[in-house]
């Protein structure tokens, strides 16, 4: 019996990549995209495509009836400093995006649920070296409040209504496939393209903020473990901590000039220096790892490798 997924936010960094890797799992037909406008053609033309607005629930209960929708991945969101241009729409899309799908699941209409939160749920006063699972969490982004209370809402249905959510807390993600999203990591994508075009970049972080990254591979491998395995290995239903690798953008850079002896880089720290300040350094994921055997296939320079070979084509 095949399964029937909808993705909400499709058309985003990961919902992109996602979409086609669910898609090559469980056949085409079985896996609706959809997003509130066709943002790329490669997942509009793929394979079933629907636009909808994640702030209506009218519309994706009516996806989920007319396609008789097993699981949904809500991967639509407004990410960290694009949230912080605008507090309230992001509060508002990020939260009631969440709770349309819970409730749905509340009423028995969809079985389960894959919603992602970050490592912005952590703030200043927690530890920045191997931050545990269980700790200080004080965010002090828009983005990050509003991932916070999405995971006390997620334990709560789960404990209370019984819903299958399933969550991970992705750390900076990097994929040659699609554009930054607005993210303070995005300096770890986009410096690759830059070594390419014009051989030097100017960094809107300072040169030694280490920060947790992963490569796109290991985020999409992650997300699909997470929910394809049994419902009794899945112990925490607020958010697992992930983890792959951390590095500063010197560290980055001293990986690229191994490709490209000549490439530059300067420092103009921006807004954003702030965000990454209050973010942990490095993570502890050794409960993913335990309860449903998270193992990362990326570090920096595997990764680079990858990302220069993709891109260059």
């Amino acid at each position: 019996m095949s399964v029937k997924i909808l993705i909400i936010g499709a058309c985003g960094q990961i919902g992109t990549e996602l979409t086609q890797k669910l898609r090559a799992l469980h056949g085409v037909e079985n896996v609706i995209a959809s997003d509130i406008r066709k943002l790329n053609i490669d997942v509009v033309n793929s394979g079933p495509f629907e636009v909808v607005n994640a702030l209506d629930f009218n519309q994706i209960e009516h996806l989920v009836e007319i396609h008789k929708i097993d699981e949904v991945y809500l991967m639509a969101a407004l990410l960290s400093a694009t949230a912080e241009k605008n507090p309230s729409f992001a509060w508002d899309l990020n939260m009631n995006s969440l709770f349309h799908v819970l409730n749905l699941a509340k009423a028995k209409k969809i079985k389960k649920i894959f919603w992602p939160s970050s490592i912005a749920v952590f703030g200043p006063t927690t530890p920045k070296e191997n931050t545990p699972q269980y700790t200080i969490m004080e965010p002090s982004t828009v983005y990050g409040i509003s991932k916070q209370a999405g995971e006390r809402w997620c334990e709560y249905y789960h404990n209370v209504y019984g819903v299958d959510i399933r969550s991970v807390r992705y750390p900076g993600l990097i994929s040659w496939s699609s554009p930054p999203g607005g993210g303070t990591t995005d300096y770890a994508v986009d410096i690759f393209h830059k070594a390419i075009s014009k051989n030097k970049y100017e960094c809107f972080l300072s040169e030694n903020t280490k920060m947790p990254m992963m490569y796109m591979d290991d985020a999409i491998r992650a997300t699909i473990e997470i929910m394809n395995a049994p419902a009794e290995k899945i112990k925490i239903r607020s958010s697992y901590n992930l983890a792959a690798m951390s590095f500063t953008p010197n560290e980055i850079a001293q990986e690229i000039k191994k490709h490209f002896p000549d490439f530059s880089i300067t420092y103009s720290p921006d807004f954003r220096q702030k965000i990454a300040d209050s973010w942990p350094a490095s993570i502890d994921d050794s409960f993913a790892r335990e309860d449903w055997n998270w193992n990362q296939n990326f570090d920096l320079e595997k990764m680079t490798n990858d990302m220069l070979v993709n891109l260059k084509k």
